[in-house]
């Protein structure tokens, strides 16, 4: 008996295995959409017994005509068939849309007829025809979303408008009406063509000044922002433009995934989609940027007062610590338990300009490393001349490290117990 169909909620049995050229496997992997069990946010990677049934591909999947010209005599599949027919790609028949539409049509007839029993007590001025078939209000509070979207869809002439002055148990202008129907928003909640001309929103939100700062961004990512290899699957739901504010909104307010998705109207798993594609794109495209400004490009942006007193200052630098759920393996738990935040942490050594410009960020090391463990095997040590002086913090006792190269280290004064503003010893 052949083992079992691979794909989530597929109880038929399998007799297609997945190929063996990489290109055409991995379009396979990714129309399966299948998680792995493992490891989260990875897709699942089929063993050599995983196969998949025929149920999944479509007539135009198959060979219809041999070299001959003649039709063959068993179903053969073509070589660069992908299954495309899945649970969440299927759509209802014709036939289950027509007997949807004439249990509807009966539903109608019912409901007028009972409303029309009661047309008399209504004014004369707002009654209507009785042989006239009118969508009452109460009717079409009744129909479901689905009977809403084969009203739309479908050709038939047993709905029509009411012709009336007024509509029907409403006191509201035909025109009125109207004017609702067709100006209504489809903008979604939270977009970025909302703050276009709000710049105080767009700070808020992103931490970029303006729009125009925010095409910036989105320009100096390239075109293939255009054309993404997504986690999951492609998004075609949400502008381009969207989808990157969507995700400087949760690098800058840490938003949950939840109340995005409610902001610009796709589900939580769409915005976990969004974001990590984005996060590991934009991590590829910059990190190729060289931020390390030159000595002339530093001094000619340094603070007239601060150049007067650190005139040979080059960058300053300083450590961050950013929070990590704890790892489950007791040696990572060690190598990022930091003993200053007392948690779980990563740290990252960041130096930037006098005049306020981040020039250069280092790798993440685990929080238990010290900051003079990270200058040393940061590339700090070979990107400064001969010279140069580099400020930093009181942990930052790097000395030693820099002075073969003539690069002088300023720290502020260590105060033991005495008060840095006023002098007077501390009690």
């Amino acid at each position: 008996m052949p083992p079992g169909c691979c794909l989530p909620r597929c109880s038929n049995r399998g007799r297609v295995a997945f190929p063996k050229d990489v290109v055409l496997r991995a379009e396979w992997i990714q129309a399966v959409r299948r998680e792995s069990s493992e490891e989260k946010h990875k897709l699942w990677q089929p063993g050599p017994s995983s196969v998949v049934c025929h149920s999944h591909f479509t007539a135009s999947d198959y060979i219809t005509e041999t070299s001959y010209g003649t039709t063959p005599t068993y179903r053969k599949r073509k070589a660069d068939a992908v299954p495309s027919i899945f649970l969440w790609t299927s759509r209802p028949n014709g036939n289950d849309r027509e007997e949807r539409l004439i249990s509807r049509n009966k539903r109608q007839r019912s409901l007028k007829a009972a409303s029309v029993t009661s047309e008399s007590d209504l004014p004369n001025e707002f009654i209507c025809d009785a042989d006239t078939n009118v969508a009452y209000e109460c009717e079409v509070s009744s129909i479901s979303q689905d009977d809403t979207q084969l009203i739309s869809d479908s050709t038939s002439s047993e709905v029509h408008v009411c012709d009336c002055k007024f509509c029907n148990h409403c006191n509201h202008h035909k025109t009125d009406c109207e004017d609702a129907a067709t100006n209504t928003d489809t903008t979604p909640m939270m977009s970025v063509e909302r703050f276009i001309h709000n710049n105080e929103g767009m700070l808020f939100y992103t931490g970029l000044a303006t729009y125009k700062d925010f095409r910036h961004v989105l320009y100096s990512l390239g075109d293939a922002s255009y054309d993404l290899n997504y986690l999951y699957y492609k998004v075609t739901s949400l502008s381009i433009e969207n989808q990157l504010f969507l995700t400087l909104i949760k690098l800058g307010q840490h938003t949950r995934n939840f109340e995005l998705s409610w902001w610009f109207g796709i589900s939580p798993k769409g915005v976990e989609n969004i974001w990590i594609t984005w996060v590991n794109y934009m991590y590829y495209q910059w990190k190729e940027i060289d931020f390390w400004l030159s000595r002339d490009w530093v001094k000619f942006y340094s603070p007239s007062d601060f150049f007067s007193k650190f005139p040979t200052t080059r960058v300053i630098i300083d450590g961050t610590e950013c929070l990590v759920m704890k790892p489950k393996p007791p040696v990572a738990q060690q190598s990022t338990y930091s003993t200053y935040k007392n948690c779980n942490t990563i740290k990252v050594l960041v130096g930037c300009t006098p005049g306020g410009a981040v020039s250069y960020i280092s790798d993440a090391y685990g929080g238990s490393v010290s900051d003079q463990q990270i200058v040393k095997r940061s590339a700090m040590m070979n990107m400064c001349y001969p010279g140069d002086s580099i400020m930093s913090d009181k942990g930052f006792n790097v000395q030693d490290l820099f002075a073969h190269q003539d690069v002088a280290i300023n720290i502020p004064t260590f105060f033991k117990k005495e008060n840095r503003t006023c002098g007077r010893t501390v009690l």
